[in-house]
């Protein structure tokens, strides 16, 4: 099994402004110790680090992590994407650690709703694929029509979606999410994360119930041979623990075949990111 989304940070509020203090579960060091043991636990074999802060420093640390810790198969860091020539030193430098599979970018933080489609940004995501790297696509349902659009300019890239591009579930909106996703799925280069649900869910109130009808939407869509199991760890701890969380995942594809459920516990992110 592969956990296929999961962050790893040593807290400062300086560095990580995003964690309010309205976050209290999550306002202190999450370290490969603690990461492993979990993992362990649940019988988890490898797992995906990503990006938490918008810092090549960042990505060099997650790097130097997944050196010394074998538990974490791949690393999706960021570099600065809009640098125009400037970007290829980054990517050279990173990309020759086999364990960098993929970049991020927090679109969904950008004041520009359409940032996702700046000619600089895309000209960024086009050296990606040079250098065999996945772009993870972090939104909001509201920017999935963009998003359609920018996968579009790029054909011969892999895509994955993470946390089912965050619908409004808390509000227990479908439409448009629903047609956009059907929509997105179309691109056979597009892979799906089933993560980052409940905190979009209602924190404290949260559940399985809430989630299923998100979760057939995107077992239709996409299918089991793109979708892939992430837990968001630790942000997840702001609405769930893991137990809970990785047990509403099994529940919800317990009707799938074996060979199904494999795909979406490890199989997917072992061949999307190529572990």
């Amino acid at each position: 099994m592969i956990d296929a989304h999961h962050h790893l940070w040593k807290y400062s509020a300086a560095e990580y402004g995003w964690i309010t203090p309205q976050m209290p579960s999550i306002r202190r060091d999450f370290l490969p110790p603690q990461l492993e043991e979990l993992m362990h636990h649940f019988g988890i074999e490898g797992t995906v680090a990503v990006q938490a802060r918008q810092t090549i420093e960042e990505t060099s640390w997650l790097l130097s992590l997944a050196d010394k810790h074998p538990l974490i198969r791949g690393v999706v860091g960021w570099v600065p994407l809009t640098q125009g020539p400037g970007v290829k030193p980054h990517l050279e430098r990173f990309a020759a650690n086999r364990r960098l599979r993929g970049v991020r970018h927090v679109i969904h933080d950008e004041p520009d709703p359409r940032y996702i489609l700046r000619d600089d940004f895309n000209a960024g995501v086009s050296a990606l694929h040079e250098f065999g790297l996945r772009y993870d696509i972090l939104i909001f349902e509201k920017h999935l029509p963009a998003a359609i659009e920018f996968v579009d300019r790029h054909p011969n890239q892999i895509f994955i979606l993470d946390h089912i591009a965050k619908p409004r579930i808390k509000e227990r909106i479908l439409s448009p999410w629903d047609r956009n996703m059907r929509e997105m799925a179309k691109r056979e280069n597009v892979y799906c994360k089933l993560s980052g649900m409940v905190t979009e869910a209602d924190l404290g109130a949260w559940t399985p119930q809430d989630l299923q009808p998100y979760i057939d939407v995107v077992l239709v869509t996409f299918g089991p041979r793109r979708l892939m199991y992430g837990s968001d760890w630790p942000v997840l701890l702001r609405a769930s623990d893991y137990a809970r969380w990785f047990g509403t995942v099994n529940h919800a594809i317990s009707k799938l075949s074996k060979p199904e459920q494999s795909r979406i516990m490890g199989e997917t992110a072992a061949e999307a990111y190529a572990l």
